[in-house]
């Protein structure tokens, strides 16, 4: 963050959208202060909530208001922090924001603005950061208690842990490289190799973890089979509405239909495909069915509804269409369903949650990312190879290479363009 932005005092509505019972506005920075003062006559003691008439300043009430003083850097954002708590009409919310903008050296907030300061003043690190994006973001409860876990830093302080090991790993390699008669890791402790080899075992085991995007985008459920196999009723039947267009007509799908949902506190996405046949002789089918193609190879599961053992590798068999007598069945359909009647839905749903729920973290495990789990990686193979080499240069080498995906992991060594990326998925007023 440039000096000219933090130097900066930032405000923004930080409750939701008005009407409400009460509305919050937040202001950040080193004229937090005087905005107080300027709307509410003075300073209360810090972290005392007080009654206040707010004045603009004419002398004209702006609202009757509680007030809270915050003096930094021991605050949410480490720096001088305000706050109104005010009737919560749009009106008055306006009127005070319209009153802050007008004082010096005050502006409205950028997106994720308060947390990129508490970042910047080191209240919290990178992962706790994205930790906060997706709590903000969670629907389901795996997802809350999961985003929980990562910005209440449980896994910052296991970096921290990582990290401070392969210091005293280091520590012992530079003492070979300062000290030693030689230059031979045959100097270093006897359980050097041992403890490199233990810390490469909690990195691999973090590594097999299910991925935080599973939990962020939901188990993906495509279902698949030829044209009238009955996709499209169950998957209306699995979101609960009529998302999907049915129809006798062959054809009907010529796209893939998603829809996230949550079903027993899991998020799933289910998709909806074109019948799959070998030969039509319309275009956009066509272009439907390789979508379809494409859905299957990227799903955590496919139902398959079509013909008994022409499904992908790894399907369920569904016998959909229970109530059609004329639907052939089938011998080892692991669910008899339909979506029409109702019959064998609830054992479906059941499940499609307890194998959802094995693919995905445990309650209250943090998970890593996409971005996360690159710097473990990164992390893990260097510690390999320093426990191959045998020169001492080497082996600190890969120890620091260690060192540096920890200190990307908890934001020590990160770049303004993933800054932006992150702190950009919060809201205005966070």
């Amino acid at each position: 963050m440039s000096d000219t932005v933090s130097a900066s005092t930032i405000f923004a509505l930080s409750s939701g959208a008005p009407p409400a019972a009460i509305a919050i506005i937040r202001v950040s920075g080193p004229e937090a202060g005087a905005a107080l003062s300027a709307l509410a006559g003075a300073l209360p003691e810090p972290r005392r909530a007080r009654y206040r008439v707010l004045r603009d300043r004419e002398g004209a009430v702006l609202d009757q208001a509680l007030v809270l003083w915050f003096p930094g850097p021991a605050t949410a954002t480490g720096e001088d922090l305000a706050e109104f708590h005010l009737h919560g009409g749009r009106a008055v919310v306006t009127a005070v924001e319209a009153e802050l903008a007008q004082l010096p050296k005050l502006r409205r907030a950028t997106p994720g603005e308060f947390t990129r300061r508490a970042f910047a003043n080191g209240r919290i690190d990178l992962a706790e950061a994205e930790g906060l994006a997706d709590l903000l973001s969670a629907e389901t409860e795996l997802q809350r208690r999961s985003a929980l876990a990562m910005a209440g830093g449980a896994f910052s302080r296991q970096v921290e842990q990582w990290r401070d090991r392969v210091l005293r790993a280091s520590a012992s390699v530079e003492a070979v490289l300062d000290f030693g008669d030689e230059d031979d890791v045959a100097d270093l402790p006897a359980d050097f190799i041992a403890q490199l080899a233990d810390l490469r075992g909690e990195l691999s085991a973090w590594l097999d973890r299910p991925r935080a995007e599973a939990l962020r985008e939901g188990y993906r459920v495509v279902l698949a089979g030829p044209p009238n196999a009955g996709k499209s009723t169950l998957f209306n039947a699995l979101v609960e509405d009529e998302a999907a267009i049915t129809s006798p007509l062959a054809g009907t799908t010529r796209d893939v239909l998603t829809r996230a949902v949550s079903i027993g506190g899991v998020p799933f996405l289910f998709g909806d495909t074109a019948g799959l046949r070998d030969e039509t002789g319309d275009v956009i089918e066509a272009i439907g069915i390789s979508r379809a193609r494409d859905a299957l190879d990227r799903a955590d599961l496919v139902l398959w509804l079509g013909p008994e053992g022409e499904g992908p590798e790894a399907a369920w068999e569904i016998a959909a269409q229970a109530d059609v007598f004329h639907v052939e069945h089938k011998a080892e359909a692991r669910h008899r369903i339909s979506a029409v009647t109702g019959e064998g839905m609830d054992a479906l749903r059941t499940d499609l949650v307890e194998t959802a729920r094995k693919a995905m973290p445990r309650p209250g495990d943090a998970a890593l990312n996409a971005r996360q789990h690159a710097l473990v990686g990164e992390a893990e193979r260097a510690l390999a190879a320093a426990g191959r080499e045998s020169d001492p240069l080497l082996v600190a080498e890969a120890l620091r290479l260690a060192r540096v995906a920890f200190d990307a992991l908890i934001g020590r060594a990160t770049t303004e363009d993933m800054l932006d990326a992150l702190f950009g998925r919060f809201c205005i007023g966070k």
